[in-house]
């Protein structure tokens, strides 16, 4: 399956418009997104109690409590959420990812960002927009798996803790993802 120019330039352009569509601007309002970001942290804590070290060690957590993600050979997703540094949110994110490859399906998710060193917060927070890459280490847990706090705080600056999957997405993908500071 080739793709054109045109049609990934479409593709990608198109998964743009979606997201800009649903940014923070003029939306529910933080509460909405602070009670969700709550309500994901209480989820997070209950199904994978390890997550509480792993956050007392963090200097700070980005929470998305929600990411849909769409894919038919081009997909995208989109989520929002809050950075929280000492328990408070300081400010609001969006998150993009565009992919693309040979993919067909649906899915849902939550994610936390654990921030474990004071550079790595600093560098998301000082960037225009913050793109996702290799300095990221990924944890997937699946139900009753414990996640060690002690073995993944020195691998990686930034844990990406992953986790209330739904719905189903195939295949092989180039993805790409991108945080940007919202004012919802």
């Amino acid at each position: 399956m080739t793709f054109t120019r045109r049609e990934a330039l479409l593709g990608l352009g198109a998964t743009s418009l979606t997201a800009a569509c649903a940014n923070g601007v003029g939306g529910a309002g933080p509460q909405t997104i602070d009670a969700r970001v709550n309500q994901t942290l209480a989820r997070l804590y209950a199904d994978y109690p390890g997550t509480q070290t792993l956050a007392g060690k963090s200097v700070g957590m980005l929470v998305m409590p929600l990411v849909s993600e769409v894919g038919l050979g081009f997909g995208g997703g989109y989520g929002n959420g809050a950075l929280r540094i000492g328990g408070a949110t300081v400010d609001y994110y969006s998150m993009v990812k565009a992919s693309g490859g040979l993919q067909i399906g649906a899915q849902q998710y939550s994610h936390v960002l654990f921030f474990m060193t004071n550079n790595a917060l600093e560098t998301f927070r000082r960037s225009g927009g913050y793109a996702a890459g290799a300095n990221i280490l990924y944890a997937t847990p699946g139900k009753g798996e414990t996640l060690s706090a002690e073995t993944t705080t020195s691998l990686a600056p930034i844990i990406a803790v992953v986790f209330g999957q739904s719905g189903l997405r195939v295949g092989a993908t180039l993805e790409g993802v991108k945080y940007t500071r919202i004012i919802p």
